[in-house]
């Protein structure tokens, strides 16, 4: 089959109560494949645990989860693969939902999507986890929407640098940002608590189903750059 007849896929887990939010879910690749995603890779397993802690939190209070199941492993360049599949899976949601609040997380490559897709008119907030943020990578699009990024000290997949330049590339553009530095590197192993934890918080206030946290309020309010390098 070719890439261009492959079709991308969702992997649903359903809120138990109405319905009044979903969070979309977009995992890790590489830079260049045509290839599909394994099935264990190893960037689709933990993004799904973090799909389940969320899960575990919010599903009880209406938010659906959609965990979206790319066409092939890579970005491709200008095909920017990921980034359509997501742009796709926004549009399924909408059908399947109607107008609901969505609150997009990405890690790695999924968190570059998830970023590029931010300025749908659906999305409330973005949270982007070890995002792989190109120098140059558009961040204007994303104001009106509260973005938080997370980024391990220790990365060497993907360098804090990174998210650290579009951070501040996108505070100066007017976007509501905050950005916090965890212990460890690529994979979110360590400190795996803080990690769900701030996913759990942000989706949930994204969703307007809680207050924004005191930390991450606190983060979103400061100037640049203390707002943009907290310790989590």
């Amino acid at each position: 089959m070719t890439t261009a007849a492959r079709v991308p896929a969702l992997d649903h887990t359903p809120a138990t109560a109405p319905t009044r939010a979903v969070a979309v879910f977009a995992h890790g690749g590489t830079v260049a494949s045509v290839e599909p995603p394994r099935e264990r890779a190893l960037s689709l397993v933990r993004m799904r645990a973090i799909q389940e802690a969320v899960s575990r939190a919010a599903a009880g209070r209406g938010v659906e989860a959609y965990v979206v199941r790319y066409r092939v492993a890579g970005w491709n360049g200008a095909a920017a693969d990921a980034h359509a599949d997501v742009r796709w899976a926004l549009d399924q949601v909408r059908e399947r939902h109607g107008d609901v609040p969505v609150v997009l997380v990405g890690h790695s490559m999924g968190g570059r999507a998830v970023l590029r897709a931010g300025d749908d008119p659906s999305v409330t907030a973005v949270c982007g986890l070890a995002p792989w943020t190109p120098p140059g990578e558009p961040v204007g699009h994303l104001r009106g929407r509260t973005v938080v990024l997370a980024h391990g000290r220790g990365d060497r997949w993907v360098p804090a640098r990174l998210s650290a330049d579009f951070a501040v590339r996108a505070h100066r553009a007017g976007v509501h940002v905050a950005r916090f530095t965890l212990p460890g590197g690529h994979g979110m192993m360590r400190a795996v608590g803080r990690w769900h934890g701030l996913v759990r918080d942000v989706v949930l206030a994204g969703a307007g189903l809680a207050p924004v946290r005191d930390d991450v309020r606190a983060a979103l309010d400061a100037p640049a750059p203390e707002g943009l390098a907290v310790e989590l």
